[in-house]
């Protein structure tokens, strides 16, 4: 059996470790971003909620653009 089958340590989707179904996909959720930024859930909701995280809205479903986080986080380091 196929290692990334057999260990499902991360608990991602069809058997592959989370880490490496999230790195990829174009989009990730808001509890991912926090994670990623090093801040709660609760204050990434509030940033969106205050614009100032990129966000698409599928329905009730909240989604980030990797792309769009890492250019404002690029524009951010160059002011």
């Amino acid at each position: 059996m196929p290692e990334h089958v057999a260990n499902n340590s991360g608990g991602g989707r069809r058997g592959l470790p989370r880490q490496a179904a999230n790195g990829n996909r174009l989009c990730i959720t808001v509890p991912e971003a926090a994670e990623m930024l090093g801040i709660s859930r609760n204050f990434a909701y509030e940033l969106v909620k205050r614009q100032e995280l990129p966000v698409i809205k599928f329905g009730k479903r909240l989604l980030i653009p990797r792309v769009a986080l890492e250019k404002m986080l690029e524009e951010g380091i160059k002011q």
